[in-house]
Protein backbone atom coordinates (compact mmCIF):
# COMPACT_ATOMS: atom_id res chain seq x y z
CA UNK A 1 0.00 0.00 0.00
CA UNK A 2 2.84 2.87 0.49
CA UNK A 3 4.70 2.00 -2.64
CA UNK A 4 1.34 2.39 -4.55
CA UNK A 5 0.68 5.51 -2.36
CA UNK A 6 4.23 6.83 -2.99
CA UNK A 7 3.53 7.36 -6.53
CA UNK A 8 0.35 9.45 -6.39
CA UNK A 9 0.98 12.97 -5.95
CA UNK A 10 2.65 14.85 -3.03
CA UNK A 11 -0.32 15.69 -1.38
CA UNK A 12 -2.03 12.62 -1.45
CA UNK A 13 -3.34 10.22 1.43
CA UNK A 14 -5.63 7.36 2.25
CA UNK A 15 -9.02 7.98 4.22
CA UNK A 16 -9.81 5.62 7.14
CA UNK A 17 -11.36 3.60 4.43
CA UNK A 18 -8.61 2.95 2.48
CA UNK A 19 -9.95 5.28 -0.31
CA UNK A 20 -7.13 7.62 -1.65
CA UNK A 21 -7.70 10.85 -1.41
CA UNK A 22 -5.72 14.03 -3.68
CA UNK A 23 -5.89 17.04 -3.07
CA UNK A 24 -8.00 16.88 -0.47
CA UNK A 25 -10.48 14.96 -2.42
CA UNK A 26 -11.76 11.34 -2.53
CA UNK A 27 -11.54 9.51 -5.47
CA UNK A 28 -14.79 8.02 -5.51
CA UNK A 29 -16.00 11.52 -4.71
CA UNK A 30 -14.16 12.74 -7.99
CA UNK A 31 -15.76 10.09 -9.92
CA UNK A 32 -19.23 10.55 -8.99
CA UNK A 33 -18.73 14.63 -9.56
CA UNK A 34 -17.16 14.15 -12.96
CA UNK A 35 -17.68 10.07 -13.74
CA UNK A 36 -14.98 8.46 -15.06
CA UNK A 37 -12.71 8.08 -16.85
CA UNK A 38 -11.65 11.33 -15.44
CA UNK A 39 -7.94 12.97 -15.36
CA UNK A 40 -7.42 14.79 -11.58
CA UNK A 41 -4.34 16.79 -11.25
CA UNK A 42 -3.49 17.56 -7.73
CA UNK A 43 -3.11 21.50 -8.27
CA UNK A 44 -0.77 22.20 -4.93
CA UNK A 45 1.71 19.40 -6.19
CA UNK A 46 1.60 21.22 -9.47
CA UNK A 47 2.91 24.85 -8.42
CA UNK A 48 5.48 22.91 -6.15
CA UNK A 49 7.06 21.35 -9.04
CA UNK A 50 7.08 24.71 -10.67
CA UNK A 51 8.71 26.58 -8.04
CA UNK A 52 11.11 23.66 -7.40
CA UNK A 53 12.44 23.56 -10.80
CA UNK A 54 12.35 27.63 -10.31
CA UNK A 55 14.18 28.02 -7.17
CA UNK A 56 17.01 25.04 -7.76
CA UNK A 57 17.68 26.52 -11.22
CA UNK A 58 18.16 30.23 -10.32
CA UNK A 59 20.34 29.29 -7.46
CA UNK A 60 22.61 27.23 -9.58
CA UNK A 61 22.81 30.05 -12.44
CA UNK A 62 21.35 33.38 -11.46
CA UNK A 63 20.48 34.68 -15.29
CA UNK A 64 18.47 31.97 -16.07
CA UNK A 65 15.07 30.81 -17.28
CA UNK A 66 12.76 27.89 -16.69
CA UNK A 67 10.05 27.35 -19.69
CA UNK A 68 7.25 24.21 -19.38
CA UNK A 69 7.25 22.29 -21.95
CA UNK A 70 3.56 22.30 -22.97
CA UNK A 71 3.50 19.28 -24.73
CA UNK A 72 3.84 16.96 -21.69
CA UNK A 73 0.22 18.84 -20.68
CA UNK A 74 -1.17 21.39 -22.99
CA UNK A 75 -4.25 22.12 -21.00
CA UNK A 76 -4.77 25.77 -21.05
CA UNK A 77 -5.48 25.11 -16.98
CA UNK A 78 -2.05 23.82 -16.56
CA UNK A 79 -0.22 26.32 -18.46
CA UNK A 80 -1.67 28.85 -16.34
CA UNK A 81 -0.50 27.43 -13.55
CA UNK A 82 2.82 28.20 -15.16
CA UNK A 83 2.89 31.39 -16.20
CA UNK A 84 1.08 32.30 -12.51
CA UNK A 85 4.36 30.47 -11.05
CA UNK A 86 6.43 32.69 -13.12
CA UNK A 87 7.50 29.60 -15.70
CA UNK A 88 8.00 30.71 -19.20
CA UNK A 89 6.11 28.06 -21.88
CA UNK A 90 7.70 25.80 -24.70
CA UNK A 91 5.30 25.18 -27.77
CA UNK A 92 5.66 23.25 -30.20
CA UNK A 93 2.75 23.41 -32.84
CA UNK A 94 0.18 26.47 -33.74
CA UNK A 95 -2.61 24.98 -31.29
CA UNK A 96 -0.25 25.54 -28.26
CA UNK A 97 0.83 28.58 -29.27
CA UNK A 98 -2.87 29.81 -28.92
CA UNK A 99 -3.74 28.20 -25.82
CA UNK A 100 -0.54 29.49 -24.00
CA UNK A 101 -1.54 33.15 -25.00
CA UNK A 102 -5.38 32.15 -23.50
CA UNK A 103 -2.77 31.08 -20.27
CA UNK A 104 -1.96 34.81 -19.94
CA UNK A 105 1.53 34.16 -21.24
CA UNK A 106 3.62 37.13 -22.22
CA UNK A 107 4.42 36.38 -26.09
CA UNK A 108 8.65 36.77 -25.07
CA UNK A 109 8.40 34.12 -22.74
CA UNK A 110 7.57 31.58 -25.34
CA UNK A 111 9.89 29.57 -26.74
CA UNK A 112 8.31 27.80 -30.11
CA UNK A 113 9.47 24.56 -31.42
CA UNK A 114 9.26 22.05 -34.25
CA UNK A 115 10.92 20.46 -37.26
CA UNK A 116 8.62 20.95 -39.86
CA UNK A 117 6.98 24.51 -38.95
CA UNK A 118 4.83 25.51 -41.41
CA UNK A 119 4.32 29.26 -42.66
CA UNK A 120 0.90 29.37 -40.73
CA UNK A 121 2.92 28.51 -37.52
CA UNK A 122 6.09 30.93 -38.67
CA UNK A 123 3.07 33.75 -39.47
CA UNK A 124 1.75 33.08 -35.79
CA UNK A 125 5.26 33.48 -34.38
CA UNK A 126 5.82 36.37 -35.64
CA UNK A 127 2.44 38.10 -35.42
CA UNK A 128 2.22 37.40 -32.11
CA UNK A 129 5.85 38.15 -31.20
CA UNK A 130 7.11 34.48 -29.69
CA UNK A 131 10.05 35.33 -27.74
CA UNK A 132 12.51 33.04 -29.49
CA UNK A 133 11.65 30.61 -32.48
CA UNK A 134 14.07 27.72 -32.63
CA UNK A 135 15.81 26.97 -36.02
CA UNK A 136 15.64 23.14 -37.21
CA UNK A 137 16.60 23.58 -40.39
CA UNK A 138 17.57 25.65 -43.51
CA UNK A 139 13.63 26.15 -44.26
CA UNK A 140 12.69 27.72 -40.75
CA UNK A 141 15.25 30.44 -41.47
CA UNK A 142 13.44 30.52 -45.41
CA UNK A 143 9.93 30.94 -44.68
CA UNK A 144 11.00 33.51 -41.34
CA UNK A 145 13.32 36.02 -43.82
CA UNK A 146 10.21 35.57 -46.02
CA UNK A 147 7.90 36.52 -42.73
CA UNK A 148 9.14 38.97 -40.54
CA UNK A 149 8.05 42.41 -42.14
CA UNK A 150 10.44 44.64 -42.88
CA UNK A 151 12.16 46.88 -40.09
CA UNK A 152 11.45 44.34 -37.27
CA UNK A 153 13.81 41.25 -36.10
CA UNK A 154 12.32 38.02 -34.58
CA UNK A 155 15.28 36.29 -32.32
CA UNK A 156 16.00 32.83 -33.12
CA UNK A 157 18.02 29.88 -31.08
CA UNK A 158 19.41 27.00 -33.51
CA UNK A 159 18.93 24.12 -32.18
CA UNK A 160 22.09 21.29 -32.38
CA UNK A 161 22.08 17.32 -32.18
CA UNK A 162 24.93 16.80 -29.42
CA UNK A 163 25.70 13.37 -31.20
CA UNK A 164 24.50 11.85 -27.02
CA UNK A 165 22.39 9.09 -26.70
CA UNK A 166 20.42 8.38 -23.48
CA UNK A 167 19.50 5.38 -22.07
CA UNK A 168 15.57 5.65 -23.10
CA UNK A 169 13.39 4.44 -25.36
CA UNK A 170 13.82 4.77 -29.16
CA UNK A 171 10.81 6.87 -29.86
CA UNK A 172 11.68 9.56 -27.36
CA UNK A 173 15.41 10.01 -28.16
CA UNK A 174 16.61 13.26 -29.53
CA UNK A 175 20.02 13.81 -29.22
CA UNK A 176 21.65 10.41 -31.16
CA UNK A 177 23.36 11.26 -34.40
CA UNK A 178 20.74 10.88 -37.10
CA UNK A 179 18.17 12.58 -34.96
CA UNK A 180 15.01 14.26 -37.05
CA UNK A 181 15.23 17.11 -35.10
CA UNK A 182 18.04 19.61 -35.41
CA UNK A 183 21.42 20.22 -36.60
CA UNK A 184 25.07 18.41 -36.48
CA UNK A 185 27.46 21.03 -35.38
CA UNK A 186 28.95 21.17 -38.86
CA UNK A 187 25.83 21.79 -40.68
CA UNK A 188 24.84 24.36 -37.83
CA UNK A 189 27.87 26.43 -38.74
CA UNK A 190 27.07 28.34 -41.82
CA UNK A 191 23.76 28.51 -40.80
CA UNK A 192 24.62 30.59 -37.45
CA UNK A 193 26.81 32.57 -40.02
CA UNK A 194 23.82 33.35 -42.25
CA UNK A 195 21.63 34.16 -39.18
CA UNK A 196 24.20 36.46 -37.80
CA UNK A 197 23.81 38.25 -41.35
CA UNK A 198 20.12 38.37 -41.76
CA UNK A 199 18.38 41.38 -41.53
CA UNK A 200 15.38 40.37 -40.39
CA UNK A 201 16.88 37.48 -37.66
CA UNK A 202 19.03 38.06 -34.66
CA UNK A 203 21.16 35.23 -33.98
CA UNK A 204 20.57 34.55 -29.96
CA UNK A 205 21.97 31.07 -29.15
CA UNK A 206 21.76 27.61 -29.44
CA UNK A 207 19.17 24.64 -28.45
CA UNK A 208 19.73 21.30 -27.40
CA UNK A 209 17.60 18.31 -25.90
CA UNK A 210 18.33 14.33 -25.78
CA UNK A 211 15.23 12.75 -25.45
CA UNK A 212 12.44 12.02 -22.52
CA UNK A 213 12.27 9.85 -19.28
CA UNK A 214 16.03 10.06 -18.75
CA UNK A 215 16.94 8.66 -15.81
CA UNK A 216 20.33 9.05 -14.73
CA UNK A 217 22.46 12.62 -15.16
CA UNK A 218 25.06 11.74 -17.01
CA UNK A 219 23.70 12.59 -20.48
CA UNK A 220 22.62 15.55 -19.72
CA UNK A 221 25.55 17.28 -18.88
CA UNK A 222 27.41 15.30 -22.23
CA UNK A 223 25.51 17.83 -24.26
CA UNK A 224 26.71 20.88 -23.55
CA UNK A 225 30.08 21.25 -24.88
CA UNK A 226 29.10 20.28 -28.19
CA UNK A 227 26.95 23.30 -28.22
CA UNK A 228 29.47 25.17 -26.52
CA UNK A 229 32.06 24.46 -29.07
CA UNK A 230 30.15 26.83 -32.23
CA UNK A 231 31.28 29.83 -29.94
CA UNK A 232 29.60 32.26 -27.70
CA UNK A 233 25.88 33.50 -27.27
CA UNK A 234 23.96 35.45 -25.04
CA UNK A 235 21.20 32.29 -24.70
CA UNK A 236 21.82 28.55 -24.59
CA UNK A 237 18.72 26.33 -24.62
CA UNK A 238 19.61 23.07 -22.26
CA UNK A 239 16.58 21.35 -23.29
CA UNK A 240 14.39 19.11 -20.88
CA UNK A 241 14.09 15.47 -20.69
CA UNK A 242 14.83 14.05 -16.88
CA UNK A 243 12.53 11.39 -16.43
CA UNK A 244 9.50 10.95 -13.73
CA UNK A 245 8.67 7.90 -11.67
CA UNK A 246 5.92 5.56 -12.79
CA UNK A 247 6.37 2.57 -10.94
CA UNK A 248 8.10 2.06 -7.83
CA UNK A 249 11.05 0.56 -9.36
CA UNK A 250 12.27 4.21 -11.09
CA UNK A 251 14.07 5.92 -9.26
CA UNK A 252 14.50 9.62 -11.26
CA UNK A 253 17.02 11.91 -10.08
CA UNK A 254 16.07 14.64 -7.87
CA UNK A 255 15.75 18.00 -9.69
CA UNK A 256 18.40 19.47 -7.41
CA UNK A 257 20.77 16.56 -8.81
CA UNK A 258 20.27 16.66 -12.30
CA UNK A 259 20.54 20.62 -12.32
CA UNK A 260 23.99 19.71 -10.34
CA UNK A 261 25.23 18.11 -13.28
CA UNK A 262 23.72 20.03 -16.00
CA UNK A 263 24.51 23.38 -14.62
CA UNK A 264 27.86 21.87 -13.48
CA UNK A 265 28.75 21.43 -17.36
CA UNK A 266 27.57 24.78 -17.61
CA UNK A 267 29.74 26.61 -15.67
CA UNK A 268 32.58 24.75 -17.46
CA UNK A 269 31.70 25.20 -20.72
CA UNK A 270 29.70 28.26 -21.16
CA UNK A 271 30.22 31.84 -20.86
CA UNK A 272 29.11 33.51 -16.99
CA UNK A 273 27.49 35.97 -18.53
CA UNK A 274 24.83 34.09 -20.91
CA UNK A 275 21.65 32.91 -20.05
CA UNK A 276 20.60 29.63 -19.36
CA UNK A 277 17.11 28.07 -20.26
CA UNK A 278 15.56 24.37 -19.17
CA UNK A 279 12.55 23.12 -20.57
CA UNK A 280 11.11 20.48 -18.00
CA UNK A 281 8.15 18.63 -19.07
CA UNK A 282 7.58 15.16 -18.33
CA UNK A 283 9.09 15.54 -14.64
CA UNK A 284 7.42 18.74 -14.42
CA UNK A 285 3.53 17.48 -14.53
CA UNK A 286 3.61 13.42 -14.49
CA UNK A 287 3.33 12.73 -11.09
CA UNK A 288 1.02 15.49 -10.05
CA UNK A 289 -1.49 13.62 -11.74
CA UNK A 290 -4.14 10.62 -11.59
CA UNK A 291 -6.86 8.70 -13.52
CA UNK A 292 -10.08 7.38 -12.12
CA UNK A 293 -11.76 4.36 -14.51
CA UNK A 294 -14.58 1.99 -13.47
CA UNK A 295 -14.19 -1.63 -13.99
CA UNK A 296 -16.59 -2.47 -16.85
CA UNK A 297 -15.40 -6.37 -17.15
CA UNK A 298 -13.54 -8.88 -14.95
CA UNK A 299 -13.30 -12.02 -17.63
CA UNK A 300 -11.13 -15.21 -15.82
CA UNK A 301 -9.30 -17.45 -18.16
CA UNK A 302 -5.41 -18.55 -18.85
CA UNK A 303 -5.27 -14.85 -18.13
CA UNK A 304 -7.37 -12.56 -16.10
CA UNK A 305 -8.38 -9.32 -17.96
CA UNK A 306 -9.72 -6.51 -15.87
CA UNK A 307 -11.34 -4.30 -18.84
CA UNK A 308 -12.02 -0.15 -18.05
CA UNK A 309 -13.57 2.39 -19.38
CA UNK A 310 -11.00 3.91 -20.75
CA UNK A 311 -7.86 3.12 -22.19
CA UNK A 312 -5.59 3.85 -25.19
CA UNK A 313 -7.63 6.49 -26.17
CA UNK A 314 -6.81 8.31 -22.98
CA UNK A 315 -3.23 7.10 -22.35
CA UNK A 316 -0.87 5.98 -25.30
CA UNK A 317 1.73 5.98 -23.64
CA UNK A 318 1.76 2.14 -23.43
CA UNK A 319 1.49 1.77 -26.56
CA UNK A 320 3.86 4.05 -28.11
CA UNK A 321 6.57 3.77 -25.30
CA UNK A 322 5.93 0.67 -23.41
CA UNK A 323 5.47 2.72 -20.18
CA UNK A 324 4.57 1.05 -17.37
CA UNK A 325 2.36 2.13 -14.81
CA UNK A 326 0.55 0.67 -12.00
CA UNK A 327 -2.64 0.98 -10.23
CA UNK A 328 -5.03 -0.46 -7.44
CA UNK A 329 -8.71 -0.48 -6.83
CA UNK A 330 -9.59 2.57 -4.80
CA UNK A 331 -10.40 1.12 -1.03
CA UNK A 332 -8.45 -1.72 -1.86
CA UNK A 333 -4.73 -1.01 -2.43
CA UNK A 334 -3.93 -3.27 0.00
CA UNK A 335 -6.82 -5.57 0.53
CA UNK A 336 -7.82 -9.31 0.45
CA UNK A 337 -8.03 -12.12 -2.18
CA UNK A 338 -5.04 -10.17 -4.52
CA UNK A 339 -5.43 -11.70 -7.93
CA UNK A 340 -2.46 -11.03 -11.24
CA UNK A 341 -4.55 -9.38 -13.72
CA UNK A 342 -3.94 -7.69 -16.92
CA UNK A 343 -5.52 -4.50 -16.94
CA UNK A 344 -7.08 -3.85 -20.66
CA UNK A 345 -9.07 -0.74 -22.36
CA UNK A 346 -12.22 -0.56 -24.12
CA UNK A 347 -10.56 0.47 -27.53
CA UNK A 348 -10.65 -2.50 -30.32
CA UNK A 349 -6.76 -3.20 -30.46
CA UNK A 350 -5.08 -6.27 -28.62
CA UNK A 351 -2.12 -3.60 -27.65
CA UNK A 352 -4.91 -1.56 -25.65
CA UNK A 353 -3.07 -2.14 -22.53
CA UNK A 354 -2.97 -0.08 -19.48
CA UNK A 355 -0.76 -2.26 -16.86
CA UNK A 356 0.22 -6.48 -17.70
CA UNK A 357 0.52 -8.17 -14.92
CA UNK A 358 -0.81 -6.31 -11.67
CA UNK A 359 -2.27 -7.92 -8.27
CA UNK A 360 -5.28 -6.02 -7.50
CA UNK A 361 -7.71 -6.85 -4.96
CA UNK A 362 -11.00 -9.16 -5.46
CA UNK A 363 -11.47 -6.81 -9.07
CA UNK A 364 -15.23 -6.42 -9.58
CA UNK A 365 -17.29 -4.90 -12.16
CA UNK A 366 -18.17 -1.48 -10.91
CA UNK A 367 -14.82 -1.17 -8.81
CA UNK A 368 -13.15 2.32 -9.41
CA UNK A 369 -9.34 1.89 -10.81
CA UNK A 370 -7.06 4.85 -9.48
CA UNK A 371 -3.85 4.73 -12.38
CA UNK A 372 -1.13 7.42 -11.00
CA UNK A 373 1.24 9.29 -12.58
CA UNK A 374 -0.83 10.03 -15.94
CA UNK A 375 0.43 13.98 -15.71
CA UNK A 376 2.42 13.78 -18.87
CA UNK A 377 1.33 12.54 -22.57
CA UNK A 378 -1.46 11.16 -21.71
CA UNK A 379 -3.82 14.44 -22.25
CA UNK A 380 -2.08 15.54 -25.37
CA UNK A 381 -2.14 12.38 -26.88
CA UNK A 382 -6.07 11.45 -26.50
CA UNK A 383 -7.80 10.75 -29.18
CA UNK A 384 -11.02 9.35 -30.43
CA UNK A 385 -10.54 5.55 -31.79
CA UNK A 386 -13.65 4.18 -32.03
CA UNK A 387 -15.48 7.12 -31.04
CA UNK A 388 -14.13 7.73 -28.48
CA UNK A 389 -14.91 11.02 -26.03
CA UNK A 390 -11.86 12.47 -24.65
CA UNK A 391 -12.12 12.68 -21.18
CA UNK A 392 -12.28 15.50 -18.34
CA UNK A 393 -9.40 16.95 -16.56
CA UNK A 394 -9.93 18.31 -13.09
CA UNK A 395 -8.14 20.25 -10.43
CA UNK A 396 -8.36 19.20 -6.96
CA UNK A 397 -6.83 21.42 -4.10
CA UNK A 398 -7.71 22.23 -0.58
CA UNK A 399 -10.88 19.52 -0.73
CA UNK A 400 -12.63 21.06 -3.16
CA UNK A 401 -12.36 20.07 -6.91
CA UNK A 402 -13.27 21.80 -10.47
CA UNK A 403 -12.97 21.13 -14.25
CA UNK A 404 -10.96 22.64 -16.21
CA UNK A 405 -12.01 20.93 -18.97
CA UNK A 406 -15.47 19.02 -19.93
CA UNK A 407 -15.85 15.51 -21.28
CA UNK A 408 -16.52 15.50 -25.25
CA UNK A 409 -19.91 15.56 -26.03
CA UNK A 410 -21.39 12.90 -28.52
CA UNK A 411 -22.13 15.81 -30.74
CA UNK A 412 -18.42 17.12 -30.55
CA UNK A 413 -17.77 14.08 -32.28
CA UNK A 414 -19.63 15.37 -35.59
CA UNK A 415 -19.23 18.68 -35.03
CA UNK A 416 -16.46 18.89 -37.89
CA UNK A 417 -18.15 16.82 -40.45
CA UNK A 418 -19.25 19.00 -43.69
CA UNK A 419 -21.96 16.62 -45.01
Amino acid sequence: MADLLSLFPVVSALDADGTVVVGGCRADALGEEFGTPVLVVAEAALRARAREYAGELSARWSNSRVVFASKAFPCTAVQRVMVEEGLGLDVAGGGEILTALKAGVDPGQIVHHGNAKNDEEIAMAVDHGIGLVVVDNSDDVDRLEATVPEGRTQDVLVRIIPGVTANTHAHVLTGHTGSKFGLSPDQAAPLIKRIENSRQLRMQGVHVHVGSQILDVEPFAESVAPVARLGEFPVYDLGGGLGARYTWADSPPAVGAYLDALIGAAKQHLPAEAQVIIEPGRSMVCESAMTIYRVTTVKRGAVTFVAVDGGMGDNLEVALFEQRFEAGIVGRFDGPDPELVTVVGRHCESGDVLVDGIALSAPAVDDLLAVPATGAYCFTMANNYNGNRRIPVAFARDGHARLVVRRETWADLSARDVD
